[in-house]
């Protein structure tokens, strides 16, 4: 990216596309707790759709719920499931729609529903793990901790969310849509939606993550003899003759008390300052060029996050992401909004072109060249998601424009006027035509003049 590349850059020439402005970071005082109120103008709670024959019927009985009968399905089975505000994708949903409101007999959540992408799904993606979930107001994703490292971007809602550290420390914090956590291994954690409910993507750094595998503290208890349990919590045995009998998972709550305060619970150790687990993304400022926006998140501003470097892209109508590759990381990525195509290329011959819409996830091993373009007549809205230290790739135009203009004509024998044109910035993103047919870009958007090559281009021999 632009403010990645260590130029230096001659007095007066800038470090970007003609027009572009912020900076792809925000700032470290974003992490943790900020005080400001939770937004309840952002619900993820729905409110204009329909139900059809069947979906408010006992979930156990497993009747056919044909979703094409209506506009705006919901993945609701009796009392099981909830509203989806989306990222979604209808077409698929009507198309399974035992999937998208499960059956009670096959699984099922009486406020919420998850949904998970692993190598079971997705072989190809073995370093990174996905889950869409979705709690109702006041529900809670139950207590519990991971194997894995969790990373997560809040769709839509509000949440308030609770940890606690190895050295006894506690997190507690509000956090919006477009805001972001990170829950460490081992660290035992608390969720609960708050009035206006809460979905939420979460990412894991093990393409074998299963939610199936959680650390539970309904099954802690329930495979824990009572005698221990009352020796360790210093009670008698009768104390737990009304735990759950069965894993909790997502389940309803009592409204949490407005004030975060009145929950902040700490002990000796004190409260979590140091890095803390949470980041208000949604106030960071995205660095904006002809074509559309970014935002990176990595461990330069969210230092906990040590292994998560994550970009927040927007591909405006007609522009891409141009050609780039990743230095250190496979790329697991999901689109928010919109509909686009994906190019992967391999060596050393292979290419391949995938369609991707709301809600779906994509994955591209490292090296592997690619670009992204906006075919449709909205915004393209995707995270991009790498394990490593900083968020870095190397954009193929701006690697040909640092790179002796004779060379890359004895290469590729582009027209001298190409060569001369080639950006020594990193553009990023590039605007484009939405007439999809157009073929001659020249003079789209900002070129790289600022660097032009002034010099001869030696003709190829």
């Amino acid at each position: 990216m632009v403010t990645l590349c260590p130029l230096t850059f001659p007095e007066g020439q800038s470090p970007g596309p003609p027009g572009y402005s912020g900076s792809v970071y925000g700032s470290p005082s974003f992490a943790g707790p900020d005080g400001n109120p939770v937004d309840t103008a952002d619900s993820a709670s729905v409110s204009n759709y329909q139900l059809v024959p069947g979906q408010t019927e006992d979930a156990d009985l497993g009747l056919y719920l044909d979703l094409n009968e209506v506009q705006n399905p919901q993945p609701i089975r009796g009392s099981n499931g909830g509203t989806d505000p989306g990222p979604r994708n209808m077409i698929y949903e009507k198309l399974n729609p035992d999937l998208y409101a499960p059956v009670g007999t096959d699984s099922g959540d009486q406020a919420g529903f998850a949904r998970q992408q692993n190598i079971n799904q997705l072989p190809v993606a073995t370093e990174m793990a996905g889950v869409d979930m979705r709690l109702s107001p006041h529900a809670y994703r139950e207590l519990h901790w991971h194997q894995a490292n969790e990373w997560s971007y809040i769709f839509n809602g509000s949440v308030r969310v609770g940890a606690i550290d190895e050295s006894c420390q506690t997190i507690y914090d509000d956090l919006n849509a477009g805001d972001v956590w990170f829950f460490p291994s081992g660290k035992p954690h608390s969720i609960q939606a708050l009035d206006e409910g809460v979905e939420f993507l979460l990412v894991f750094d093990s393409g074998s993550f299963s939610e199936d595998n959680t650390f539970l503290a309904s099954e802690l208890f329930l495979r824990t003899p009572k005698a221990v349990l009352a020796k360790d919590l210093k009670t008698d045995v009768s104390s737990f003759n009304n735990i759950p009998q069965n894993q909790l998972y997502i389940f309803p709550g009592t409204p949490a008390p407005a004030n975060l305060s009145a929950q902040k619970i700490t002990g000796p150790a004190g409260s979590i300052t140091t890095n803390p687990y949470t980041y208000h993304f949604s106030q960071q400022e995205p660095y904006t060029v002809d074509g559309g926006s970014v935002k990176v998140l990595d461990p330069t501003t969210f230092p906990i996050a040590a292994n998560f470097s994550v970009a927040l892209v927007t591909i405006q109508p007609g522009a891409m992401h141009e050609i780039h590759w990743h230095t250190d990381s496979d790329e697991w990525n999901f689109f928010i909004a919109g509909n686009a195509p994906l190019t992967a290329f391999s060596a050393p011959d292979a290419a391949r072109t995938f369609d991707y819409a709301e809600g779906d996830v994509g994955y591209i091993p490292f090296p592997d060249a690619h670009y992204i373009e906006n075919t449709g007549d909205i915004d393209v809205v995707y995270l991009e998601v790498l394990q490593g230290p900083k968020f870095t790739d190397i954009s193929v135009a701006q690697w040909l424009g640092l790179t002796p203009p004779q060379v890359v004509k004895d290469t590729l024998n582009l027209p001298d006027d190409v060569i001369a044109n080639l950006p020594k910035y990193k553009n990023y993103l590039l605007p484009g035509n939405t007439n999809l047919t157009t073929t001659n870009f020249t003079g789209e958007g900002p070129a790289g003049t600022t660097y032009a090559y002034t010099g001869p281009v030696q003709p190829k021999p």
